[in-house]
């Protein structure tokens, strides 16, 4: 499992955009692109490489109060391991 003090950044080949015609986010790289929901769009804007994904997993449980901080954190973890093992995302050690 990745470092929870790591600081994870979207790789230079990634652009966050917004998509007008579905209203959604989408990470868009060559030749394809991954539309995001809510959350994810919250965790991919936190990907700068200033926050740890400890901050990102403290940021999502004050949205999502419903959610035990264990279940955040395995998600963001999750989901930030997918971003990764894609190619889209650097600073995980």
């Amino acid at each position: 499992m990745t470092s929870a003090t790591a600081r994870p950044q979207l790789s230079r080949k990634v652009r966050l955009r917004f998509d007008r015609r579905t209203g959604r986010y989408m990470l868009l790289y060559p030749e394809t692109g991954l539309e995001l929901n809510r959350t994810a769009t919250e965790i991919a804007c936190l990907c700068t490489g200033e926050c740890t994904i400890d901050d990102i997993a403290q940021h999502l449980a004050r949205i999502y109060v419903d959610l035990s901080t264990a279940e955040i954190k395995r998600n963001v973890h999750d989901f930030l391991n997918t971003l990764a093992g894609r190619g889209l995302l650097q600073g995980l050690q």
